[in-house]
């Protein structure tokens, strides 16, 4: 083969891949721009809904690889590259990631829910997977808490996400109820029209909803009045233990008992019966 042959090889050649080659390369670039402005306009879209900082630039990172390797696939194809083994080795190289981390990627896709969603924030009162205490902390994988006695805990977002919890500080009200038992032989109206000043007096219970004071049962050893009461919701445990402590000072004040479980027996006859059983017993010994 001469040098002739071979220039007319190089550029048939040429005539043949330089066409495909401008057309990627044009592909190329109008790509990454594109993916660039999705990528600012995505962003702005997350600012104006307040996602979380950290979710944001795992999202954006997650959207921007994943745009480019689709189109470096696809510029390979214009070039006339077989892509479809790179497709494949790709595929299962996923799926071996994902089958071994899905642990993990279970909590992250948790993590993205309760960022998006927002069950509950920072500062928030809540009971989940067993636990209660105050929202310390939202990351990614785990969301962390602390206990009424300032113990951390730490729970995976995995769970948190796909299970039931209370929220209790995502309404801005919360009723408060009590059973206050008294004895059957104390003066019910007068027991109720305490409780009722009390409520009315104590600045944190609220007027409207208007408090509910009934007879709420006739137990086995009290009389019990049903008490709800409405308050704010960061006054919840303050009106709690005040309405406890007063109540009680109240009616040892005016005299009305709170009764301890107790039965009362009645003999009838039994005394004389076994007087004379025991006394027959002596005799015949």
């Amino acid at each position: 083969m001469d040098l002739q042959n071979i220039l007319d090889i190089i550029k048939s050649q040429i005539a043949l891949y330089a066409p495909k080659v401008v057309l990627a390369l044009i592909v190329l670039f109008v790509g990454l721009r594109l993916i660039k402005l999705t990528l600012n306009i995505t962003s702005k879209a997350f600012e104006k809904k307040d996602v979380e900082k950290s979710l944001r630039g795992f999202l954006l990172s997650f959207i921007s690889i994943s745009l480019k390797v689709l189109l470096i696939i696809s510029v390979a194809s214009m070039l006339g590259i077989a892509t479809t083994s790179f497709i494949a080795v790709l595929g299962a190289a996923g799926l071996a990631v994902g089958l071994a981390l899905q642990g993990s990627l279970a909590n992250l896709a948790g993590g993205v829910l309760i960022i998006l969603f927002k069950p509950f924030k920072v500062g928030d009162l809540i009971e989940c997977q067993g636990e209660k205490g105050v929202v310390q902390d939202i990351q990614i994988f785990c969301t962390t808490l602390n206990t009424a006695d300032n113990v951390r805990i730490i729970l995976p977002n995995g769970p948190v996400a796909s299970s039931s919890m209370k929220n209790f500080s995502a309404n801005s009200l919360r009723r408060v109820d009590f059973s206050f038992g008294i004895g059957y032989e104390d003066n019910f109206k007068a027991a109720s029209k305490i409780i009722s000043d009390l409520a009315s007096a104590h600045s944190k219970v609220l007027n409207d909803p208007a408090p509910f004071i009934r007879l709420g049962e006739l137990a086995d050893s009290s009389v019990n009045i049903t008490t709800r009461l409405w308050v704010k919701a960061e006054d919840y445990w303050d009106v709690h233990f005040d309405m406890l402590e007063s109540v009680k000072a109240k009616f040892d004040e005016e005299g009305i008992s709170i009764p301890y479980p107790q039965q009362d027996i009645h003999l009838k006859g039994v005394l004389t019966d076994i007087k004379s059983t025991l006394l027959g017993k002596d005799i015949n010994a």
